[in-house]
């Protein structure tokens, strides 16, 4: 089962990024004919083979294996909390108040011009 979804992912990519199944072996380094069989499911494609078509298709093994969808470690996840985003405006005082206004609503105006 598991050969078989990183089989299936390679057939996907191979079908979005339009190569052949010449170019895949020659990623991973084997015969076209091996290939060949590898995608039918005869030979199972080693973690070495994996590997060096990852590379070449600038990914990395654990993205074949989740392909489509990115694989992000548990402690990368949810940065977009952690995001910073700093904006500088020089204006006259009124159209200050205007765009704070419009951005923290009247409650907040308060605090910011304190």
């Amino acid at each position: 089962m598991f050969h078989e979804t990183i089989i299936d992912n390679l057939r996907k990519i191979m079908n979005e990024r339009r190569l052949t199944q010449e170019t895949l072996a020659e990623y991973a380094g084997i015969s076209t004919s091996q290939m060949s069989k590898v995608m039918n499911g005869t030979v199972k494609l080693s973690l070495i083979q994996l590997s060096n078509i990852a590379s070449k298709l600038s990914l990395r093994e654990i993205d074949i294996i989740t392909y489509p969808e990115i694989y992000v470690p548990k402690n990368k996840q949810n940065t977009e909390d952690d995001t910073e985003v700093m904006l500088q405006l020089k204006l006259r005082k009124d159209k200050k108040d205007q765009i704070l206004k419009l951005i923290f609503g009247n409650n907040d105006i308060e605090i910011l011009n304190r």
